[in-house]
């Protein structure tokens, strides 16, 4: 009996959609206690392990963690523009007023955090984070709307997603402009030949999914050696898969089938793993009552869901857009708080903004984790509550 109960209970979690987000919620905590214990420094060791190769013509030799952020991660991005793609043509997004509200959302969640922490640390040595903020962190935030299940709308998981996504965007942009010394245009013009070639390949109608992966791969390399953030691949190969409104079986939706699991399941956990092996220092503590901390803390918990609430409210009250269907104010609010996690890409500006700068960097890390916890708890508990009194 006990086992049959156990068994439906193990059901009902993966039919909810629940199952990865509890796994990758594990996958933190383990990731922590590891890095916490006499483990940490082996298992920093095999984070920094090289793999791949090098010759006169290609340089695929990274450490473990490269491949898991840069490649890894770039068929997670793979996946959500595929979802993106597909709710433009035939879904939420699919008109105009749907489709831009992500955008000015993701404009607010971006302004009003930069905004904030200026505020707090103009003309102090800190001034340079000020793009730590401004970052969704779009794997977590997303892992907490998939734990809880039915409490969001489906339009507004469609609506994180792509905001989530914007928000990375502009990220990158940022990092490209105010933060990176390196870029190389050689290869980004590269790459956008590849990208072209992969959109002349959708109109031509090709629906060869090897026709596509292939040179996303190509591209993927291009823009990892450019300088910018390589998982921007992933998006943009997402982008030229054929598909269409009525169309069960299109390459995209194909492909979509197939990387679900795989994402959900081994991609996602092993980005956790890697990602959130923090280890605690005195020192961090001390870091939240200062400028540095209180503009990354206030900024994400306070900033993210004030200028992603606010701006998508007056696009659409002005008529520029139209709220997400079946969903209310509050839950879109609960929603934006979710977009005050920063976490990976958070930490990822901290290490540009402050390099070399131990005693910062720690302090700044372990604001970024205080403010993305408070505001994933936060927004998971808007999210309930306001479910359970609409219900």
């Amino acid at each position: 009996m006990i086992r049959n109960i156990t068994s439906k209970l193990f059901s009902k979690i993966v039919q909810s959609g629940s199952l990865g987000g509890i796994i990758l919620i594990s996958c933190v905590i383990i990731s922590m206690l590891i890095a916490n214990s006499s483990y940490g420094e082996g298992f920093e060791k095999l984070l920094n392990t090289e793999i791949g190769f090098q010759n006169g013509f290609l340089d695929l030799q990274y450490s473990a963690l490269v491949w898991i952020n840069d490649g890894l991660m770039a068929i997670f991005f793979l996946l959500v523009g595929l979802e993106i793609k597909r709710e433009l043509i035939g879904g939420e997004l699919s008109s105009f007023k749907k489709a831009s509200l992500p955008v000015f959302a993701a404009l607010g969640g971006v302004v009003f955090p930069a905004l904030i922490y200026t505020f707090f640390n103009a003309g102090t040595a800190t001034a340079a984070g000020w793009g730590i903020p401004m970052a969704t962190d779009i794997a977590f935030a997303l892992a907490v709307v998939t734990m809880l299940g039915k409490s969001v709308p489906a339009s507004l998981k469609v609506f994180l997603a792509a905001l989530a996504i914007v928000d990375d965007l502009i990220a990158i942009l940022v990092i490209a402009i105010f933060y990176s010394t390196d870029l190389h245009y050689a290869y980004l013009a590269y790459a956008g030949v590849v990208f072209m070639v992969l959109m002349a390949f959708n109109r031509m109608g090709v629906r060869s999914l090897v026709a596509y992966l292939i040179p996303g791969v190509a591209m993927w390399y291009l823009i990892h050696h450019s300088g910018i953030h390589a998982t921007i691949a992933g998006v943009l190969t997402a982008i030229t898969i054929p598909t269409s409104v009525d169309s069960k079986n299109s390459p995209l939706e194909k492909l979509e089938h197939t990387l679900v699991n795989p994402v959900n399941f081994i991609i996602m956990p092993l980005f956790a793993l890697a990602n959130t092996n923090i280890r605690f220092e005195t020192e961090m503590i001390g870091g939240i009552g200062t400028t540095l901390g209180l503009g990354i803390i206030v900024g994400l918990v306070a900033g993210k869901p004030l200028g992603i609430s606010l701006l998508s409210w007056l696009a659409v009250k002005v008529g520029l857009c139209s709220k997400p269907e079946g969903a209310s104010w509050g839950q879109l609010t609960g929603v934006a708080m979710l977009g005050g996690i920063g976490f990976t890409m958070s930490v990822f500006i901290a290490l540009l903004s402050f390099p070399g700068q131990w005693l910062i960097l720690s302090q700044a890390k372990f604001s970024i984790l205080c403010a993305s916890l408070l505001a994933g708890i936060l927004g998971a508990i808007a999210l309930r509550v306001l479910s359970k009194s609409q219900s």
